[in-house]
């Protein structure tokens, strides 16, 4: 089963004829119901990050109870719907980025699973190299970029946008961490798909980024958006293969995963 996350105003995935589930875990309840449906020749799993109405902000996203819901439920694949800012003029909204790199920049968040045992996961590269392939390689959608992931739920001040862009940095994100290593924590394969909705503070000119003006550019372009969540879907092997996200060979875990 394939699994996706949808961000901010990527409510639901599927019709009225898909079967919802509502799993409890050892870190409380998911966001919400997860709702499975088909896609191609794939069993899907959707689960809206922030929750259907948006009740939870990047900050109290129950990333571990999400995670380990769709892992219990038979997920080992995931995509990452998500809004960020553009750190570079080059990528305007509406631009669609695979990235391949982030810099965590949270604070306070559970990352991990293993609070007891001694278990270290590589992480220097954060993403599935599978999923970033079959979502990179459609028509319009830039490979590569490094997503640098904020505490929120304030945007960035100039000076800090400014910041991150002399880094390097492209993309800037609330949501990203911990959610990626905790899907490595758990073997799941995990590619983020990033969908620009404004130039950050830093970069563009006038007032600033506003959650309105986000919320509106990113329901403009949603259509588009889960078509290329359904067009990657699409390119994934019915059998999994990939071996570069299973961190805990030889490693005796702590914890028993779902």
């Amino acid at each position: 089963m394939l699994g996706v996350i949808g961000g901010s105003g990527f409510y639901s995935f599927f019709g009225p004829d898909a079967r919802s589930v509502m799993l409890d875990t050892p870190y409380g309840a998911p966001s919400a119901a997860i709702t499975v449906g088909t896609v191609g020749e794939h069993e899907v799993a959707f689960l809206p990050r922030h929750g259907v109405d948006h009740q939870f902000s990047p900050h109290t996203v129950p990333y571990r109870a999400n995670m380990w819901a769709l892992r219990a439920l038979g997920v080992r694949r995931i995509f990452g719907p998500c809004a960020v800012g553009s750190l570079t003029p080059d990528l305007g909204p509406g631009s669609m980025v695979v990235p391949d790199q982030l810099v965590d920049r949270t604070s306070g968040r559970d990352d991990t699973y293993f609070d007891s045992g001694g278990i270290h996961v590589g992480f220097a590269d954060p993403y599935c190299p599978t999923l970033r392939a079959a979502a990179a390689g459609l028509p319009g959608v830039v490979d590569g970029g490094t997503m640098v992931v904020i505490q929120g739920p304030r945007f960035s001040t100039r000076a800090e946008s400014k910041w991150f862009a002399s880094q390097g940095f492209t993309l800037v994100n609330m949501t990203g961490y911990p959610e990626a290593v905790l899907a490595r924590e758990l073997e799941m394969c995990y590619a983020a798909i990033a969908l620009v909705t404004d130039l950050d503070a830093g970069i563009g000119s006038g007032e600033g980024v506003k959650a309105v003006d986000v919320f509106a550019e990113f329901q403009r372009n949603l259509v588009p958006f889960k078509k290329v969540v359904h067009e990657a879907i699409d390119q994934v092997a019915v059998e999994r293969t990939c071996e570069h996200c299973l961190p805990h060979e030889g490693a005796t875990l702590p914890i028993e995963l779902p």
